[in-house]
């Protein structure tokens, strides 16, 4: 069943990392017109850009560290790490398990990756919230984040403008009274092409033709070793399955939708959210931004938006969020909860 609850897990903090790097979207090599259409329709103004020595899991073990510190816990009750990204260090080994040995974490911890991207947090959240559950595990870290610039063409302005790099680290813990989470996730691997990087895996292993750069209309030149985004699919799927998956988690768990406090989309692009936002009947004050000052970070999107969000207006009381994941895949997934006064959070640097 893809719409279903985990009980008694709830999240404790969230800090997210960004590159203090920035790549002002003005400074396109385009006209004043196409730059001023651009940042009209998608939102986004500027982007975090990672060095090419600093890579997703550096980020994330930046984030997990300031987490811990602030959550003041002992290493060694953490029993399980998910990491949730599509620009892992290497093909092999699994970063998560390089990130354990990073943290000093005990050697008891589980330790996985999952390559989940716009969807990647929901779903992270699913995972190791149903493992702590299932198994009676205390405490747990989620690491999801991407550095997507690493495969983007520069000569691409189809998703240079778009995309950029952060990571974050989520604190969940076993509490008997928490009522837990609640989740819709879905997929449609009929739109795999939508959002794809074709070479790289073993399908089609890297060779040297991987590198020979492509012109492929005004504007947009790349080679099979990156992203290749179909806007327009991408548009109509965000704008489609968005809305009727939160539909069907509200109408599952009847929930009434006045009740949630925030509503936090991926930040994909604002006129696409804006669709959504009209689909589902929402007040503009209660969906969360994030684009327009880090852009699309792909599965750290959504942590990114509730830190930015928290730093102008911190919370005073128990608040309810309802997140919303959606894109590469295709795949989706919504998930509501409750954090609390004491939730620990942090925007820091690196």
């Amino acid at each position: 069943m893809a719409t279903f609850s985990i009980e008694n897990i709830e999240l404790k903090g969230v800090t997210c990392c960004v590159p203090s790097q920035i790549e002002n979207n003005y400074d396109l090599d385009m006209s004043t017109q196409d730059i001023e259409k651009l940042i009209k329709s998608t939102g986004i103004k500027q982007r975090r850009i990672a060095t090419e020595d600093v890579c997703t899991s550096d980020l994330s073990v930046e984030a997990a560290e300031d987490l811990i510190k602030n959550l003041e816990w002992n290493k060694n009750d953490i029993e399980i790490l998910v990491f949730v990204s599509q620009t892992p260090d290497y093909v092999l080994p699994v970063t998560s398990t390089i990130i354990q040995d990073k943290l000093s974490l005990p050697k008891s911890t589980i330790a996985f990756d999952v390559p989940l991207g716009c969807s990647g947090y929901t779903y992270g959240l699913s995972i190791i919230a149903s493992m702590m559950k299932s198994i009676g595990l205390k405490k747990g870290l989620l690491l999801a984040g991407d550095t997507i610039s690493k495969m983007v063409s520069k000569k691409d302005k189809s998703t240079l403008p778009l995309f950029g790099d952060a990571s974050s680290a989520t604190a969940l813990e076993f509490d008997a009274s928490s009522e837990g989470i609640k989740f819709d996730l879905g997929s449609d691997g009929s739109g795999a092409d939508s959002i794809i990087v074709k070479d790289g895996g073993y399908r089609n292993v890297i060779n040297s033709k991987s590198f020979e750069m492509e012109s492929i209309s005004d504007g947009i030149e790349r080679n099979s070793n990156q992203l290749v985004l179909n806007g327009m699919d991408v548009f109509s799927f965000g704008i489609s399955q968005a809305p009727r998956t939160v539909n069907k988690l509200l109408k599952k768990f009847e929930i009434d939708k006045d009740l949630i406090d925030y509503f936090i989309f991926h930040q994909a692009n604002m006129m696409m959210n804006k669709f959504i936002e009209k689909k589902l009947k929402l007040s503009s004050e209660r969906v969360l931004y994030s684009l327009g000052e880090f852009g699309n970070t792909s599965s750290a999107s959504i942590p990114i938006t509730l830190v930015s969000h928290l730093n102008k207006q911190p919370i005073l009381k128990d608040t309810n969020l309802l997140l919303c994941g959606f894109g590469v895949g295709l795949s989706w997934g919504t998930a509501q909860l409750n954090i609390q006064k004491d939730f620990k959070y942090n925007l820091i640097e690196k």
